[in-house]
């Protein structure tokens, strides 16, 4: 997935998950599913790419061994000053990124390639080349750059309806 999907889909997460709540999303819990839906691919793919510190882009970040501790702790720094949607915010968006990069694979049950969210107890699926991310833009054609402008015009236009747009409250049910 690219990065505007990662972030597409865990706003979608999140939108959905307040709906459900009946609540508004705040701008501190746009902020933590933004953060969550990119923090593996910022951490693997330049240590994999650029630094060759990891054997793969999906490897680190991406294991469950990391992800599920360090979405706990910022979910008790959150919960400790007040804020613990902020922190479950931040736990869909991570959680988000990783059926993001697994769901093809889920589709076709394709179980070998979910090695990596076992990384370094498995190794990583081997995926991705290490051409680096300025090889793998100057190989998109025209009409996928401009299908990957439009989609980031969508997500920020989705972003600015449902966030800033001010609407009415979520429809709640009165007690009898």
């Amino acid at each position: 997935m690219f990065p505007w999907t990662h972030f597409a889909f865990g706003y979608l997460l999140l939108v959905c998950c307040s709906f459900l709540l009946g609540r508004r999303i705040s701008k501190a819990e746009l902020v933590a599913v933004l953060i969550g839906t990119q923090l593996a691919d910022f951490v693997d793919k330049p240590l994999a790419w650029w630094f060759a510190a990891v054997p793969s882009g999906r490897s680190l970040a991406h294991s469950l061994l990391v992800a599920v501790p360090l979405s706990l702790v910022v979910l008790a720094v959150a919960w400790h000053r007040s804020y613990p949607e902020v922190g479950f915010a931040f736990g869909l968006g991570y959680v988000s990124h990783l059926i993001g990069d697994t769901y093809v694979a889920l589709y076709y049950w394709r179980v070998e390639e979910f090695t990596f969210l076992l990384w370094p107890i498995l190794p990583p699926y081997p995926y991705d080349d290490t051409t680096g991310f300025g090889n793998f833009l100057a190989e998109l054609t025209i009409t996928t750059r401009l299908l990957a402008t439009a989609a980031v015009c969508g997500v920020v236009s989705l972003v600015v309806l449902v966030q800033f747009v001010r609407a009415p409250r979520w429809p709640t049910r009165r007690a009898n």
